[in-house]
């Protein structure tokens, strides 16, 4: 007898007939012999309904309330599908994060597991019973309930395979797989048969829907046997693992690529030894994040910087940095917005010196500027004008031989 943790998304679970399905593929799971443990997410598109309500009332929602109230979605698909599976003869038992012991950080609506209580699970399991958690949620230390951000089910899902010593993790998802680029926007995307942690991270990180990154860094520092498939047809996934196979030497194995990007740019940046760790400082102290930096030198005494952030952040990072303009030691702040993220993903570059260059080289051939540009060994990354997003991302999916016509 093994231990499966099997996660669902929230398309997977989007009605009562596709809940039903995914009862059948749980008991499938129990016939085999298998102790299983089930996060879901919210059904279809019920959280961003729950994000719409709480906007007609304020443009800037208290995290703390928004948090109490995207919670409760999950908690409308745990019971309903532990109905299911009672009524297909199958003993199971629904529970939200924190009764499952989740614990996390005290972070409204992004917050990070810092460890999980199991006993009540593992109890459950001895009892003979399925446990299905709500993805994407957590209690603090004080009581308070928090949410992962978006995609945190993932999280939830990983952790748990992890605290429990599962045998395997099950992604099931509205893909059969991941593939090369979004199958959905590129037709021509292949699915790869495996992936390595880091390369599933990067890809993650910049804006493949596929996992939440986090869940892929629990994988990664747990040895979590991780696997992506499909929740409507029964066939092959991708593995997540150490070290992925190179399908064809692929130097590149993926194409990621994220909309609503915004370049701010901090003009007259006192040029101190100590002006960007405060201004860093300043912004992470606030929970927020920053992608993509680039500063440029423009006289002995002063700086210019720029950075880019998610546009759902703009409001309040122009805020903060505002607030705390005599601190900071700048004189002028300017944003750009309808701006994308597109990159490359692979850990064959670390020994493929002129990717980066064939990456520009086919971007400026077809007309596409590059405003901010950030490496590492496994990606390179561009951000560049939204509208060209997709045809930036067609570009190097081509060129790079990733596309199924080329195999």
């Amino acid at each position: 007898m093994g231990l499966i943790v099997q996660k669902f998304g929230g398309t997977s679970v989007g009605s009562v007939e596709r809940i039903l399905k995914v009862a059948e593929n749980v008991k499938a799971e129990t016939e085999r012999g298998n102790q299983v443990v089930v996060v879901v997410s919210a059904m279809g598109k019920s959280t961003d309904h729950l994000v719409s309500l709480a906007k007609e009332i304020s443009q800037q929602p208290n995290r703390r309330e928004m948090d109490m109230l995207l919670s409760t979605g999950e908690q409308v698909t745990i019971s309903l599908l532990s109905m299911a599976l009672n009524e297909q003869g199958l003993a199971a038992v629904s529970h939200t994060g924190w009764q499952a012991g989740i614990i996390t950080e005290a972070v409204h609506g992004n917050a990070r597991i810092t460890r999980i209580n199991t006993e009540l699970v593992q109890q459950q399991l001895a009892e003979g019973k399925v446990v299905i958690v709500a993805g994407f949620q957590g209690i603090t230390e004080d009581g308070d309930i928090t949410t992962l951000g978006r995609g945190g089910s993932d999280t939830t899902a990983v952790a748990l395979a992890a605290a429990l010593k599962a045998d395997k993790c099950d992604i099931y998802t509205d893909v059969t797989g991941v593939f090369t680029t979004d199958p959905r926007y590129i037709k021509s995307a292949r699915k790869l048969l495996s992936v390595s942690y880091d390369e599933m991270l990067e890809l993650a990180n910049l804006g493949a829907g596929v996992l939440h990154p986090r869940a892929v860094e629990f994988a990664k520092n747990y040895s979590v046997r991780l696997e992506v498939r499909s929740s409507m047809e029964n066939v092959e996934g991708t593995v997540i693992e150490e070290e992925a196979s190179m399908e064809q030497n692929l130097v590149v194995r993926g194409v990621a690529f994220e909309d609503e990007i915004t370049k701010v740019s901090v003009f007259g940046l006192s040029n101190s030894l100590t002006s960007l760790s405060t201004i860093f400082t300043t912004l992470a102290e606030n929970h927020l994040n920053v992608d993509i930096i680039v500063q440029s030198t423009t006289d002995a005494k002063t700086a210019n910087l720029a950075f880019s952030i998610k546009t759902e952040d703009l409001l309040e990072t122009l805020n903060v940095l505002e607030d705390n303009k005599d601190v900071l030691n700048y004189e002028q702040l300017d944003a750009e917005n309808k701006l994308a993220k597109v990159s490359i993903v692979g850990s064959g570059m670390i020994s493929n010196p002129g990717v980066a260059a064939k990456m520009f080289e086919v971007l400026a051939a077809n007309n596409i500027h590059v405003k901010l540009v950030s490496t590492s060994e496994i990606k390179v990354s561009v951000v560049v004008e939204e509208h060209n997003m997709l045809k930036a991302v067609d570009v190097l999916h081509k060129a790079f031989n990733l596309s199924q016509d080329s195999q």
